[in-house]
Order: C-alpha cells, then structure tokens, then sequence
C-alpha cells in the first residue's frame, strides 16, 4: 500500500467515525464535536505554518472560521440571555483573529483563538450532567 492510500483510508475513516458521532449526538453532544473540530483546524493551521504550507494553512483557517460561524449561529439569544451574548462577542473575536493570523501568519494569535475556545469547550463540558438531568426531568 502506498502513503498516499493509507492518508486517504485514514481520512476515510475519521470521517466515518465523525458521521457516526454526530449521527448519534444530542444537541449539547453537537456543540462539543464544533468546539473540537474548531480548535483541531486552529491546531493544523498553526503545524503548516511553522511548515510553510501557505495553501493548506489557510484551507484549516477557513474551516476554523466556518465552524466558529456555527458555535455563532447555534447561540440561543432569547434562552441564553447574557451568556449567550457573551459567546457571540466571544466568538466574532476569534473570528477575526484568526482572519488576522490567517494575514499575518501570526501564530501567537492561533495559539490565543486556541485558548479562548479551549476554555469554552472546559466549560461546556463541564456542564454536561447538568445538561442531562435537566433533560432527564423534562422528559419524565
């Protein structure tokens, strides 16, 4: 078999795997997979900058961008109230640093957006049995 088979099995089979996960993923299940797969594409973008893969550096931002537009999208104003509006602005920060990392090939402000949305995913996380009683009490 040759290298490049093996990425493109492997590739394959994450996808496959993803596709399962978030065939079988409840609502707050979701949000967790976005934060992961944002923070995954700030990691890949950071390796092929320190790599100088230009091209694929700003194909993992763009996706990065893209999937903190869904976190963006996903927001309850009207349930979330405060909080939710603090993860907006949250979020419209990271998308433009990352826009300004994408430009300015600035790792420090990959690295940063990586916090930012490590600490997010912390807390949501952290959240998750709450999440499930309250789901628990609602569909007794």
């Amino acid at each position: 078999m040759t290298n490049a088979y093996m990425r493109q099995a492997s590739a394959l089979y994450q996808q496959t795997g993803l596709a399962g996960r978030v065939e079988s993923a409840d609502p707050h299940q979701l949000i967790a997979l976005l934060l992961d797969g944002a923070i995954e594409r700030i990691a890949q973008a950071r390796g092929h900058l320190r790599r100088g893969d230009v091209a694929a550096k700003g194909a993992a931002v763009t996706k990065a961008v893209a999937i903190v537009g869904e976190l963006r999208v996903s927001l309850d104003h009207k349930a979330g109230g405060e909080v939710a509006q603090r993860l907006d602005s949250l979020y419209d920060y990271v998308t433009r640093r990352l826009l300004f990392a994408q430009l300015n090939n600035d790792e420090g402000a990959l690295a940063e957006c990586m916090d930012l949305l490590d600490s997010v995913r912390k807390g949501w996380n952290g959240i998750r049995d709450s999440y499930l009683a309250n789901r628990a009490g609602n569909a007794a």
